[in-house]
């Protein structure tokens, strides 16, 4: 489950209503979809796409989106690195971004206008949605793993456009869990991309 780090507050979030409320005055939507007995996180992406079916019909039809695919990431993708430094810079898109995490997990860092830098760590069964013109970036975990349904309202997809004196150094990429607000475990650095 998602955990929500406020580093400016020295506070964390892992309720799923709270994670609402707090993201929903930044235009943002945090939902959880059943994992168990749907299909296997390492099915084809086809089969994926099929067992997520109505999720995806709903989301397509409330948001405009015109095409899903899934992503998978794992540490011998090719280019991982270079995919890895095109996102890990603070940036926005021309439409929303997505994510449905089917396997593995990774971490949102959000800059909303008028309010503070805040991390969201998703993991398996979290969907989360960036608005369009959001200022964020994201990192992989230290497993380097994810696999999620992506979609778009845009057939060919969206490039970054970067933000100008952006603020992703003033952060570290730290993935958060709830063993770490428990007091079970140290947070999870990402590993540094050379």
């Amino acid at each position: 489950m998602a955990t929500i780090h406020i580093p400016s507050q020295n506070r964390s979030l892992t309720d799923a209503a709270a994670m609402k409320d707090f993201l929903a005055p930044f235009g943002m939507t945090y939902q959880r979809w059943p994992l168990e007995d749907r299909v296997d996180p390492d099915a084809s992406s086809e089969a994926i796409l099929a067992a997520y079916a109505p999720e995806i019909e709903q989301l397509k039809a409330a948001g405009g989106y015109v095409t899903a695919d899934v992503i998978n990431v794992t540490p011998d993708t090719p280019g991982l690195d270079a995919m890895l430094n095109k996102f890990n810079k603070e940036h926005r898109h021309s439409e929303d971004e997505v994510r449905f995490i089917v396997k593995g997990n990774g971490l949102f860092h959000i800059h909303p206008e008028g309010g503070p830098v805040f991390s969201i760590t998703v993991a398996a069964g979290d969907l989360i949605t960036v608005p369009c013109g959001m200022r964020h970036w994201f990192d992989l975990c230290q497993d380097r793993t994810i696999r999620a349904i992506r979609l778009f309202q845009d057939i060919s997809g969206w490039t970054p456009q970067y933000v100008e004196g952006g603020v992703h150094n003033e952060f570290a990429p730290l993935c958060w869990g709830p063993g770490y607000l428990r007091g079970e475990s140290k947070f999870q650095p990402r590993v540094p991309i050379a």
